[in-house]
């Protein structure tokens, strides 16, 4: 059945452009994490393609800390018109993990264990600030968490996150 026929209309469109990742790694590689993504707020390096997907823009970075903002669109709903909750935590897992990487060394990266996300009121229609905040950064390990509220200051959703440390091998 054509879609003209069963009423939805004309199917909608979106756009996403993105630069090579490969930039961004070669330059993580030679910055401090927290210099790292000031780079990227400032336009000297390019924002990752999932920022470019989302519509999420790291906007400030300081000594673990970490914030998004997003206005997430139509192209994110679920099949009850809800903002789907992967993208949420996507943000949340976003926030939480540059946190920790702006108190990491040059070199160093890191990648999610677990999460655990509480989602406590739909997005829609909500310019969302995902902040996140590094708790405590091991040799191999890190925990952080992170919080998502519309600009009015409403409480969208939590997560708490461990990551594992990625560190460069070292010669035995």
């Amino acid at each position: 059945m054509s879609s003209a026929r069963n009423g939805w209309g004309s199917p909608r469109t979106k756009t996403v452009r993105w630069y090579d990742p490969a930039i961004a790694k070669a330059s993580a590689a030679t910055m401090p994490g927290r210099e790292f993504l000031q780079a990227i707020i400032d336009g000297r390096v390019p924002p990752p393609p999932f920022a470019q997907l989302t519509g999420a823009e790291l906007v400030s970075v300081g000594d673990g800390v970490a914030v998004f903002r997003c206005a997430p669109d139509e192209s994110t709903y679920n099949p009850l018109g809800l903002v789907h909750g992967g993208v949420l935590c996507t943000l949340l897992d976003s926030a939480a993990g540059c946190a920790v990487h702006s108190q990491l060394p040059a070199g160093v990266g890191f990648s999610s264990i677990e999460i655990k996300v509480s989602f406590l009121r739909p997005a829609n229609g909500a310019t969302l600030e995902i902040e996140g905040r590094s708790l405590q950064v091991g040799r191999q390990i890190a925990f952080a968490e992170a919080h998502a509220r519309t600009v009015d200051g409403k409480l969208v959703g939590h997560a708490t996150t461990s990551l594992a440390l990625l560190r460069p091998s070292q010669p035995e």
